[in-house]
């Protein structure tokens, strides 16, 4: 903060120091020391013009201050005029061909007579064309009298173009929102159902592998992790499936005789029909058992490692899902039992995230619109589109309930088991002003916004929050909709309003 202080004040100083001459031609009388500001905005620029009292037959210097809306820096090049034009006549232009310093144009402005005038400055260049009427002014006869300036009402502070083009700064207008109601809770990324898995050995024997899976590696669904070598006594190698295949075999031809027996007696009337029921469901559980024994057989041979000595006893461990290894709980070589845990997976491309909400919040959850998750790091929260679920029980330590949306975790922004935030919205607010985020300054404790009264002067406004919304928050009092606010950089005006230096006014270009 020290550094961010000096940098500014050193600002400061260059900005006063490095004041350009006026132009040969003018003329500078003690009259004018008076000097008009003038702060316009359009679509494309922000003008900041200064200039003394306009005299018939003497020349005006106008400093023009030009800023790209876009970007918020100085316009580089291009052609700024100054239209001074009385009654219904076009009017006499007053041009400059190209800035005197970045974003600065000086144009001298000598009226041929006295009167009320309209006056405009168009601005020609970069891809822009941009015209501000400033309105109409009065082109004195002959210089009046000096008066004293009017002391403002409230503070401001001052803040030069050649520092807000130099530095992280930006301004926005406050509009008329709608923002819904909300309120913020802590949350919890979760896995999803279904989307990890403890992966265990099936069999007693030694784990055989090839190469460690890394924690963190990615694997695919049904990609070998290990093998296990079975003993040799072991009595669930291939000789145990081989022996329930041909049993299963037996038993279905038996059933299948029987059953076309008790169909024959039934249909002459020499047994009840309750004897072809019982044959028909002893060979439906017959070819049941078959089936189960072929299955067995051909999970055994999928998994049987062909490539060892040993191929009749060794058995792949596959990834039952894609995802990446969070765990690895066992090492080459190793005597395992089955049912031990060997590797953890996950999928985090898709994700759990679960608010904790307060009990107290239970009523309002008909009138649930939607959320937003606030990511660290990020600029702006993002929008969660797939409610999941909403508890129905109270935790009866916490007093709370989840709220579970499902987020896109493809770009890997936040981690299974991380603390985020999620904001929930009910229904609507009355509409007022709505800012961004990034305005709010804390002052010692208290939420404020600093106000663009001008080009270059800025108040400090002490405002009461509202509801928050994709990156805006309601301004209950203290702002009105329409005025501009200090949007990014708004830090350094308070830095400026502590350092207890006001930069020089009165820019003659």
């Amino acid at each position: 903060m020290k550094a961010t202080l000096a940098i500014l004040l050193l600002l400061l100083a260059a900005c006063n120091s490095n004041t350009p001459p006026a132009s040969p031609t003018a003329q500078t009388t003690p009259e004018e020391t008076h000097v008009e500001s003038v702060t316009k905005w359009s679509t494309h620029t922000e003008l900041f013009v200064e200039f003394p009292t306009l005299v018939q037959g003497r020349n005006s210097r106008f400093a023009i201050h030009l800023t790209r809306l876009d970007s918020f820096r100085p316009v580089l090049k291009g052609t700024a005029e100054v239209i001074l034009a009385f009654d219904a006549s076009p009017g006499a232009t007053f041009a400059s061909q190209s800035p005197s310093r970045p974003g600065i144009f000086g144009v001298d402005v000598k009226p041929s007579r006295s009167g009320k005038a309209r006056l405009l400055i168009r601005y020609r260049g970069e891809s822009i064309e941009d015209s501000h009427d400033l309105g109409t002014v009065d082109v004195h006869a002959t210089p009046p009298p000096p008066h004293a300036e009017e002391e403002s009402e409230t503070s401001e502070v001052s803040f030069l173009k050649e520092q807000q083009w130099v530095l992280d700064f930006a301004t926005a207008t406050a509009e008329k929102r709608t923002l819904a109601s909300s309120i913020r809770v802590p949350a919890e990324v979760e896995p999803r159902p279904g989307a990890w898995a403890d992966v265990a050995a099936p069999f007693d024997g030694r784990l055989r592998m090839d190469r460690l899976p890394a924690l963190g590696s990615t694997v695919r669904e049904g990609q070998t992790l290990a093998y296990v070598v079975l003993p040799a006594n072991n009595p669930t190698d291939t000789t145990g499936p081989q022996l329930a295949l041909q049993e299963a075999e037996t038993m279905l031809a038996l059933a299948t005789k029987d059953a076309q027996r008790a169909r024959r007696l039934t249909e002459g009337g020499a047994a009840p029909g309750r004897r072809l029921d019982e044959a028909e469901t002893t060979l439906a559980l017959a070819r049941a058992r078959l089936a189960a024994a072929r299955e067995r057989i051909r999970v055994w041979n999928d998994n049987r490692d062909a490539s060892g000595d040993a191929q009749s006893r060794s058995f792949a461990i596959k990834a039952p899902l894609s995802g990446i290894i969070e765990r690895v709980l066992c090492a080459p070589g190793q005597a395992i039992k089955a049912g031990d845990n060997l590797f953890y997976i996950t999928d985090p491309d898709r994700v759990l995230v679960a608010g904790i909400v307060p009990e107290s919040e239970y009523p309002r959850i008909r009138a649930l619109s939607g959320a937003e998750l606030e990511i660290p790091g990020q600029p702006s929260p993002r929008r969660l589109n797939r409610l999941l679920r909403v508890g129905s029980v109270v935790d009866s330590a916490t007093r709370t309930f989840p709220i579970s949306y499902e987020f896109d975790n493809r770009e890997r922004l936040i981690a299974i088991n991380q603390t985020v935030h999620l904001r929930f919205f009910f229904g609507s607010a009355p509409p007022g002003p709505a800012i961004p985020e990034s305005a709010i300054v804390d002052d010692n404790g208290s939420p404020v916004v600093y106000v663009q009264a001008s080009g270059e002067s800025f108040i400090r406004r002490p405002v009461r929050l509202g509801d928050r919304s994709a990156g805006m928050v309601a301004v209950l009092s203290g702002l009105s909709a329409g005025e501009r606010v200090v949007v990014r950089g708004a830090h350094l005006i308070r830095l400026a309003s502590l350092s207890g230096q006001a930069p020089a006014h009165g820019h003659v270009h």
